[in-house]
Parts: C-alpha cells; sequence; structure tokens
C-alpha cells in the first residue's frame, strides 16, 4: 500500500532537506546535533544522530507567515524570541547533559488578536535525505485517551524516543478553548507527535495573554530494542529519565485517620450499602443497589483491606464476623466452585450485559476471589482455607481447557464461551494468567504440593510476547507483575523477572502524568491515576486501591533482588501520589456540581464518605458508574503501610513512600528505610494522635541531622526526606 502524507509533512521534509538551507544555531551535546531552522513560516529542532539520521520537532507555527526570530544562548538553556503575524512566540530549549539524554521544549505564545486554531499539524517527523520521502519506523505506545501524553517510537537506523508532553502545562489553552487534553500526543507515521487539540468552539485566546502551547520532554537513546524484554527495559528506563525532568505537583497531606473513621461509620452504617439474603449480610456493590445480587468479590474486596486495619490497629471490628459468616454461600456443591453471583439470588439477574446472567463467568472473577481467600488462608482462616482449596480443581480445570488463555466470558456449566474476545481481534482477558499464577503460588505456599509451583509456570508463559497489550485490567496486571517476580525468586528463571517488567511497563502505559486543572478537575487533583481499563475513559477507586497495595508487595518482594531502579523509582512515585490524591474520590471532598446526580447504578449521596467509582475528565461530571462500596478499602489499605505507630505514645509517623524494616515497638530511636529515589524527596510528619503536646523530635536522614520539620495544621511536623534513605527518628520525653 502506498504511503500518504500530508501537504504539512511533504512540505516541511523537502524544506528541511534543501542543501542551501543554514540552521540559525547549532549544538553538540551527548555525541547529538541539534540544530535550529527557520523556514519562514514555522521554527524547527532537528537532531541528528550518531548515525547521521535526523529528527525533526516543531517548535513555532505562523501558517503562511514569516517570522522573525531573536536566539539567546545562556549555557544549557536556549531561549528564542518569535515575532508573527498571529503573535509573539517565547521558547526555552533545554539541551541534554552526559548525566542526562533528555531535552526539552517550551513554547509560549501571546496573541496580537483573539486567536482560534481549527487545525494544528502534529509536532514531530522523521525525516529522511529525500524530499519524498520519511525515514522508517515504528510507533509502540502513544497516548490513549487523557492517559499520559507520551509516544515511545524507534526510528530507523536512528534510535529509540520517548516523547511525553507535560499536558498540565497546557491548562490555560484548556480551560479557556474548553477543549480536553486528551487523545493530543500519537499521530500516524512519520506525521507523529503533539498537535493542540482545535478550537472548534468559539472561545478563542484571547489577545495579550499568554498560553503555553507545548512543553515537551524527550527521552532518547541511540539503542534500537531487539526483543521483547529490550523493549520493556528502555521504555521503563526512558519514561523514568523523562519523569525525573517532568514537573510535579507538590503532595498534600491528607488526614487518613479522620477519614478511615468516617468511612467505616458509613460502611457499617449506611443502609444503602447493605443487602440481606437467606439470613446474611452482604455488601452491596455501589451503594443503594438493590437489584444486582451479592458479589463474592465485592465481599472479599472490601474484608481483605479491613484485614489489615485490624492487624495494624489491634481493632476488632465486628462487621468483619458479619461478612465472614456469609462467604460460604457462595460455595456452589454441584461445580465445586466458588460462584460469582449467590446462588440462592442468581435467579434475579436481568441480563442487561452480557456477564449479568447466573451461570456466566467473567474470567478474572473466578480468580480474584481465590486469591483474596488464600490470603485468609494464609493468615489461619480455616473457613477460607477450605472455599480455597475445595475450589482450586475447577480453576485447574478451566485453565487446562482454555490452554491458559482466557476469553472474556465463559459458562461455568458447559465451559462455552460467550465472549471470546474485548474487540475484534485483540483477544481475551490476557493478564489473567499472571493472576492465575499468583493463585497457583499462593496454593503452593499455602499447602508445598510442587504441582501448583508448576500450574504457575505454564500459566506465565503465555504472558511471554503480549508486549503492551498484556494489560487488561489494571488490578491483574498488577497482581500478575508480584506473582511473576515471586516466580523468579522461586526458580532463578530470569524469563520471569522480564515477565514482571513487562507487566510493570504495561501498568505506567495506562497512568496519567498530568494534572487535568481545567473545568471539573480544577477540584481534584488527577497526577499519576490510573486507569482501570486499556480503553477505560476515567479512572477508578477500586483498582487504584489493589494496584497500591499490589504494587506496596512488589516493592516488598523486591528487598533482596537487584530490581530496575527505574521501576523501583516509578513504582514508588505512583504510590507516594496516590496517597495523596485518592481523598477526593470521596463525595464530601468535592464540589456536589460536578457529581453524577443518576448515576448508572445506585444513587451517589454527597454527604456519604464512599469513593466515587470514577473520576473523569475535566469537562464530564464524576460518579457516572456509581458511589462504589467495593472501594471502600482505600483508607484502610494506607493506614497499615503509611503510619508507624509507636506504643505507649501519642503520635505516629507518617511517610507517603512506602517505608521498610520497622516494627511497632517502643525502642527508641525508631529506624526504618524508604523505597523510592534519593533524586525525589518525599514527605515524613509526625502525626498527633491525641491533645497532648507533641515531644521534642529528631530526624536523621542517611546519617545527616536534619533542619527542625515545619508546623502545620493540628500541631503535626513536617520533613522534606530524599527516597531510599535510612531514618532515625528520636524524641525527647
Amino acid at each position: 500500500m502506498k504511503k500518504i502524507y500530508s501537504s504539512w509533512a511533504l512540505n516541511a521534509n523537502a524544506a528541511l532537506n534543501d542543501p542551501d538551507l543554514k540552521p540559525l544555531a547549532e549544538f553538540i551535546e551527548t555525541g547529538s546535533r541539534f540544530s535550529l531552522f527557520d523556514l519562514t513560516d514555522s521554527c524547527w529542532l532537528v537532531l541528528t544522530w550518531p548515525s547521521n539520521k535526523r529528527t525533526a520537532f516543531r517548535l513555532a507555527y505562523s501558517p503562511g507567515d514569516l517570522l522573525q526570530t531573536k536566539i539567546i544562548n545562556s549555557g544549557n538553556h536556549i531561549r528564542l524570541n518569535i515575532n508573527s503575524t498571529i503573535g509573539k512566540f517565547h521558547i526555552v530549549f533545554q539541551l541534554p547533559t552526559d548525566r542526562c539524554k533528555v531535552f526539552r521544549y517550551t513554547v509560549k505564545i501571546t496573541p496580537k488578536t483573539p486567536l482560534l486554531f481549527p487545525f494544528w499539524p502534529r509536532d514531530i517527523l522523521p525525516l529522511s535525505v529525500s524530499k519524498g520521502q520519511f525515514s522508517d519506523g515504528v510507533i509502540i505506545v502513544r497516548q490513549v485517551g487523557t492517559r499520559s501524553g507520551q509516544l515511545y517510537f524507534n526510528q530507523e537506523k536512528a534510535g529509540s524516543i520517548l516523547y511525553l508532553q507535560n499536558l498540565t502545562a497546557l491548562a490555560g489553552y484548556n480551560q479557556q478553548t474548553e477543549t480536553s487534553a486528551g487523545e493530543t500526543v500519537g499521530g500516524e507515521w512519520p506525521e507523529i507527535g503533539f498537535a493542540l487539540p482545535p478550537t472548534l468552539k468559539n472561545k478563542p485566546l484571547e489577545q495579550g495573554k499568554t498560553y503555553i502551547i507545548s512543553d515537551a520532554i524527550v527521552a532518547f537513546s541511540e539503542a534500537i530494542p531487539a526483543d521483547e524484554s529490550s523493549v520493556t527495559r528502555q521504555y521503563l528506563d526512558l519514561l523514568a529519565e523523562a519523569y525525573l525532568v517532568l514537573p510535579k505537583p507538590a503532595t498534600v497531606y491528607a488526614d487518613w485517620p479522620a477519614m478511615l473513621s468516617k468511612g467505616l461509620k458509613d460502611l457499617i452504617g449506611s443502609p444503602g450499602c447493605w443487602s440481606q439474603l437467606d439470613g446474611h449480610h452482604y455488601f452491596n456493590a455501589y451503594v443503594s443497589d438493590y437489584v444486582t445480587p451479592p458479589e463474592v468479590m465485592v465481599q472479599l474486596a472490601v474484608l481483605l483491606p479491613l484485614l489489615d486495619y485490624v492487624e495494624w490497629s489491634g481493632e476488632e471490628l465486628e462487621v468483619m464476623k458479619k461478612v465472614k459468616e456469609g462467604l460460604p454461600s457462595f460455595y456452589d456443591d454441584k461445580f465445586k466452585t466458588i460462584m460469582r453471583w449467590h446462588p440462592k439470588a442468581a435467579d434475579k439477574l436481568e441480563g442487561e450485559e452480557e456477564q449479568k446472567q447466573p451461570l456466566v463467568m467473567d474470567s478474572w472473577y473466578l480468580h480474584h476471589p481465590l486469591l483474596n481467600l488464600s490470603r485468609l488462608a494464609l493468615k489461619g482462616d480455616q473457613a477460607a482455607k477450605k472455599l480455597f482449596l475445595d475450589s482450586l480443581e475447577f480453576s485447574i480445570k478451566v485453565a487446562h481447557h482454555f490452554n491458559y488463555q482466557w476469553p472474556v466470558f465463559y459458562k461455568i456449566d458447559t465451559l462455552e464461551i460467550v465472549k471470546a474476545e474485548t474487540q475484534p481481534g485483540k483477544g481475551g482477558e490476557k493478564d489473567v494468567p499472571g493472576l492465575y499464577t499468583h493463585v497457583m503460588l499462593q496454593a503452593w505456599e499455602l499447602t508445598g504440593e510442587k504441582r501448583y509451583l508448576n500450574e504457575a509456570e505454564k500459566a506465565a508463559r503465555h504472558l511471554h510476547g503480549l508486549g503492551f497489550n498484556l494489560f487488561y485490567q489494571a488490578n491483574n496486571t498488577a497482581f500478575s507483575s508480584g506473582a511473576m517476580l515471586r516466580l523468579y525468586k522461586a526458580t532463578k528463571k530470569e524469563l520471569y523477572l522480564e515477565l514482571s517488567y513487562l507487566c510493570l511497563a504495561n501498568i505506567f502505559k495506562n497512568v496519567k502524568l498530568w494534572d487535568c486543572n481545567y473545568g471539573n478537575g480544577k477540584h481534584f487533583p488527577s497526577f499519576f491515576a490510573l486507569f482501570p481499563l486499556n480503553d477505560a475513559p476515567y479512572t477508578a477507586v477500586y483498582e487504584e486501591q489493589e494496584m497500591f497495595c499490589a504494587l506496596h508487595d512488589y516493592l516488598k518482594h523486591a528487598e533482596d533482588v537487584e530490581i530496575l531502579p527505574s521501576a523501583r523509582m516509578l513504582i514508588a512515585e505512583y504510590i507516594r501520589y496516590l496517597v495523596h490524591r485518592a481523598a477526593y474520590y470521596y463525595p464530601p471532598m468535592l464540589p456536589k456540581e460536578m457529581l453524577q446526580e443518576k448515576p448508572k447504578i445506585g444513587e451517589v449521596d454527597p454527604n456519604l464518605w464512599i469513593a466515587l467509582e470514577d473520576l473523569h475528565d475535566g469537562w464530564e461530571n464524576s460518579g457516572q458508574v456509581g458511589q462504589e462500596v467495593y472501594g471502600a478499602g482505600n483508607a484502610f489499605g494506607i493506614l497499615p503501610r503509611h503510619y508507624i505507630r509507636i506504643p505507649g505514645h501519642s503520635f505516629m509517623i507518617f511517610t507517603d513512600y512506602p517505608a521498610y524494616g520497622y516494627s511497632a515497638t517502643k525502642r527508641r530511636p525508631a529506624k526504618f528505610r524508604l523505597a523510592g529515589d534519593g533524586r525525589i524527596t518525599c514527605k515524613l510528619m509526625i502525626v498527633k494522635t491525641g491533645r497532648a503536646k507533641l515531644p521534642e523530635i529528631y530526624v536523621t536522614a542517611n546519617g545527616k541531622r536534619l533542619d527542625p520539620g515545619k508546623k502545620i495544621s493540628h500541631g503535626n511536623i513536617a520533613f522534606e526526606v530524599q527516597g531510599d534513605s535510612a531514618i532515625s527518628i528520636d524524641w525527647k520525653e
């Protein structure tokens, strides 16, 4: 098939290949040449690779114009002031350094008149040496929806690029023009990169006001990876390098102990959270959803975080006993397995969705409850152990029937496929082999039977070769990453370590490395938020909660493994921002006017401390799906992992990075180690738990005494500390 190009691409390629074209300026850094060119109506930055291949980046554009450009060279930062008919451009180009092969260009415009952009060409062209052709290459990752404004690609005989548009910086443009930053980075080869969202509405940029219209961060490497594991490693490494340059929003301490108290009260006391059936109490999936029968996944998804909290706090929660009493009712003696829907209410399903039929199983819904039952069993719960072991053989039977490649939906009784693929040609639930591997590893740990380890290995190998198409559902992929790491530690086979990185790469492809500060997005932080499915239009509390816990476990299992530093850093940063962001899933934290009045399921009570399932792009209402009872575990997962209790004292230690190597004793000083990267700082706080005045606190990081902390609200004391630090905290009685 003959390739088709636009006039913008053809004309730019021809002009940049003109042998008489002279650069405005040139710079040699990290073995590569950077040249600035004026093409009368556009200004270009051209990267010439050591192989002499070239990649062009458009900095400024004023169609049919004659630009007037002034360059100011100030060391590592090159400034361009460009006058044009439409306005004044101010561009800052930051050169790479020997330590960091990343460059950045930020473009601002001050319009001379109210200005519309009905079309904007993409800003990257892989140049050829011929006027009518372009260099070949392949796009591996691009922006989907409102995920990160990223583009990861290889250019033939040149190298690899991870392009990351700082979409946070475009908030002024998006707010003024009422446009979204979603689907702005991508394109079709060779016309790729970022394009301003068109101003189709009568919402022009204001005359005389300055707007950022691009803030691009480009990490590059001369290496072109040859196989899946090399691609995965390079993606994580380049993303981490770009992330270090990316401006990141400050985090704000959220009072999780207070929110947990409110959430627990509403979870237990709100009638909308509960249903009764056959003498037992069950959590509804959504607030006031009395139509859908009880689901086993929902009960366990709330129960396990409650257990985490009870083990940390030493409290007893009667609600846990109430939930556990109803779990055996989900077991079906005929099929020898737990069922998704309560067997005595499944006939009430109305079939309005494919999976809402009595004997239809969503593939991951079989294994996820088994995983949680195994966690209970490993903590000594005998009833959970029986349910788990009694259901294992059916789980294995299904795995063998589908050859470890699960469809989306199938029938429990016949294993007939109800829905084979998520979309035509896209395959089924591709990360379920990893979830199944996790279940089998739990069975092996619980019983010591080697056949479960063998099953785990057979399933794990089916993740190999899936590349960036592995991700089906976020929590499944997160559990898969940990399972692969555990399998590597058990077998010492490098394949499984590489597969753990593949899972992580799929996860970080599906996050949002920008803050939506326009429209409703101004009311809640969204930086580093996670999308539950690879095409979901919103971020979701339940998947984020389980991702958070799974990545904590990954770091714990990796304490004695030399994992990729880039993976270690990105995991810690996701966790840090989740602790900052997750409070805004609670409706009382949000303005009522941005909440959906009539959700798809149940009701949304703006005063109830039960999390919304969904947070959307700034121009959309949130809570469109409903208020998610099975997402109630957020606070119960955060407290045990980020608050260190000091027995006998009226304060706790809080960190927004994971902390390791500490047990709750009266010993002094308190010592532990922070996860993360030493190039990034995190919060460490002394949090009051009573009315007594805090003692004098001394914090030492990596052997160096820190300055006294900053006193903040409620008498708490805050410190900024580097990641990957050894922390010692002492106090004067």
